[in-house]
């Protein structure tokens, strides 16, 4: 049985593939895992999280930065409604963070990894 996909997410999974490939990125993206767990047990079941988001940012840096916090930013903090929001789209972006990264250390690895064959002289 044939499993027919769409050019689009065979395009995505090609994007994504160096962040599951090996054992370096599989480790960072469990790292930051990790860290975004503990983040979000900190912030809803925690009566103090402290500074628990810094964890994730500092796993996920330097992109991070760039993107989680300015969703936080642009969160409303004014309306107690969505307070909830806000956690949320910082793990997104730290997450995204982190997927971005372990793409970039996975091509690194495979890089590194990859052997030209050098003819004998």
């Amino acid at each position: 049985m044939a499993r027919y996909s769409s050019p689009r997410l065979q395009g995505i999974r090609a994007l994504l593939a160096p962040a599951a490939d090996n054992w370096f990125a599989r480790g960072y993206l469990a790292v930051v895992a990790a860290s975004l767990g503990f983040f979000l047990y900190a912030v809803y079941l925690s009566p103090d999280p402290g500074f628990a988001g810094i964890w994730p940012l500092m796993t996920t840096a330097p992109l991070s930065m760039l993107v989680s916090l300015p969703l936080m930013a642009v969160s409303p903090a004014g309306d107690s409604s969505l307070a909830w929001l806000s956690p949320l789209l910082f793990s997104a972006g730290t997450a995204l963070s982190g997927m971005f990264n372990a793409v970039l250390l996975g091509l690194l690895a495979r890089r590194l990894t990859t052997r030209e064959p050098h003819p004998a002289a």
